[in-house]
This record gives C-alpha cells, structure tokens and sequence, in this order.
C-alpha cells in the first residue's frame, strides 16, 4: 500500500481497508470469557477564557459568551462532586475503568488525578485541554506536552490515545504511533479491534463508543436519567449473544458532571451492578483490550 497519496497524507479509508464483520473468521477470547466491557471515564479541562465545549444551559440569545460562567461551573461540579461518586461506584463493583484525561488536570486537580491513580485506574492521553485538534496549531506539540505530564505524573507513559470529542487531522494516527503509542479509541467504526496503518507501523483501534455515551444520551438526545442503563442492558443483549461466535467489545464512556449528577448515579450503578452480574463478563482497559487483540489476531506480514 502506497503513502504517497494526497501529498503524503493517508485517508482514514487508505490506513483500515474496508472489511465486513460477518466474513471475517472467528476472533476467540481467552477461556471462559463471553464478553469484554471497556469502561471509560472522561475528565476535562476547560479553560473560561474561551467557549465551553458543552452547555447544558442555552446561551442568552444563543450567542456563546465569554466568559461562560453557568456552563463552567457545571463542569466544575463534576470535579467537586460528581468523579466522587463514580469512583465510589467503580469501587464498590470492582472495575478499574480506563481514565481518557485532559493532561493539564494533572496540574489543576491533583486530587482528582491522584485519586484515580491510587485506585489503579488506566490513563490514556486525552491532548491537554478539552479543545478540537483541528483548533490547535501544532498538534505534534501539543502531544508531547501531553505525555510528558502524563508520563510525570503517573510514572508511566501512556500507550493509548483519545481526541476530544474523538477530534483528528489526518496525520494524527501516524503521530500517535511516531510518539510511542500502540493503540487509539477515535474510529467508532466496529465492534472488534482493528490494526490501522500509519507511516511508523501498525496500531490498535480500540473499538469506543457514541451510542453509549452520556454525552450523546443526556446532552444531545436530553433522554431520561435512567436512559444510559436501558440502551446498556438492550446494547449487552445483542453483543453478549454475538459474541459467542466471535468476540465483541462493548465500550462505554461517562462524565463526571453528567453521570456524576444526584439523579443519574443510582442508574450508573445498577449499569455496573448489572454487568457485572452477567457470566463471562470481563472488565478490560484499553491496553489490554489492544494487548489481547495482538496476541490473538497478529498483524500479517505486509
């Protein structure tokens, strides 16, 4: 396969060539496993002195001021209140989740960071503020900055990458690998891993999610608090059923000032409760979802 396309750029089409799910052969999950759930825990930082990237109050005459106080403090109250109870509820099921973290919490909400790392949480780079990777204007920068704080703060750097709001250019994929990481959430494209070309060599695609995502239940659709535990449950059926032919991964990802809220929390944990209740069910971070995925599907010989 040829790099030398679009002036040296690869399409998302040129680095995954097209395969339908159901004439590839069977990918087998270890003995004993049914089912690999990806939990993910989102935690941002946003900077006042710009437009917030979520509103949950509309703006007067829907022009977005600056600074946006009510929508700030909405996501600070996820990092007052919120990530405390989802780290209790993860607790109390026994899952450490993957963190997808804004690095620069690092340096403005230890307690926060810290809390998650002494829990056993996996971090995965997340850029360093919650801002389109399009907006930033030298994105290789910007991702060594973020390691570098990552790899500073938790003594390890970090093998897997989330855009905000799954946000990429196209040479993001060959900057991910170039700076040492083997895996990235972006392409909601499958249920099932996926190796994705890049100019330095092959990474993983670790199969996350928009459908279940608090983001997109109860900001975009304003669905009801218990909403994220139904799709879940009708979500698990299906893939749960699939997956005894060949594995599936289902994903899910969550804030702290949208699940961590006083009236959704109760319907997070029964998610978790639920899920955690059902046979073969395993609870994987990305690294070893990818790490897995390698061993059991190797990446042919170009």
């Amino acid at each position: 396969m040829s790099f030398e396309l679009n002036n040296g750029v690869l399409r998302p089409e040129d680095r995954l060539p097209f395969s339908a799910l159901v004439d590839r052969p069977p990918l087998r999950l270890p003995e004993g496993v049914r089912l690999v759930v990806w939990p993910v825990v989102n935690i941002e930082e946003w900077d006042i002195s710009r437009p917030m990237p979520r509103m949950v109050s509309p703006p007067p005459g829907g022009q977005a001021p600056v600074p946006d106080v009510p929508n700030w403090t909405w996501h600070e109250y996820g990092m007052r209140v919120g990530v405390w109870r989802l780290m209790d509820a993860f607790k109390n099921a026994g899952i450490r989740p993957t963190l997808s973290i804004n690095a620069k919490v690092c340096e403005t909400r230890p307690r926060v960071t810290q809390a998650a790392l002494d829990a056993g949480w996996e971090f995965m780079a997340h850029c360093y503020e919650q801002i389109p990777i399009q907006k930033i204007p030298d994105e290789r920068a910007m991702m060594e900055q973020t390691l570098d704080v990552l790899t500073r703060f938790t003594g390890q750097r970090p093998q897997g990458w989330l855009g905000p709001g799954r946000s990429q250019t196209l040479e993001t994929p060959d900057l991910i690998k170039e700076l040492g990481m083997s895996w990235f959430g972006d392409w909601v494209l499958d249920d099932q891993p996926q190796y994705v070309l890049t100019k330095h060599g092959p990474l993983v695609s670790v199969p996350y999610t928009i459908e279940l995502n608090d983001i997109n239940i109860m900001l975009t659709s304003h669905e009801r608090s218990d909403a994220m535990l139904l799709r879940t449950k009708d979500a698990f059926k299906r893939l749960y059923a699939e997956s005894a032919h060949s594995a599936r991964i289902m994903a899910f990802g969550v804030h702290p000032y949208i699940s961590g809220a006083a009236h959704r929390i109760e319907y997070f944990e029964m998610m978790l409760e639920f899920l955690a209740s059902q046979p073969g069910v395993v609870f994987w971070n990305g690294s070893e979802i990818s790490q897995w995925f390698q061993q059991a599907n190797p990446m042919p010989a170009p």
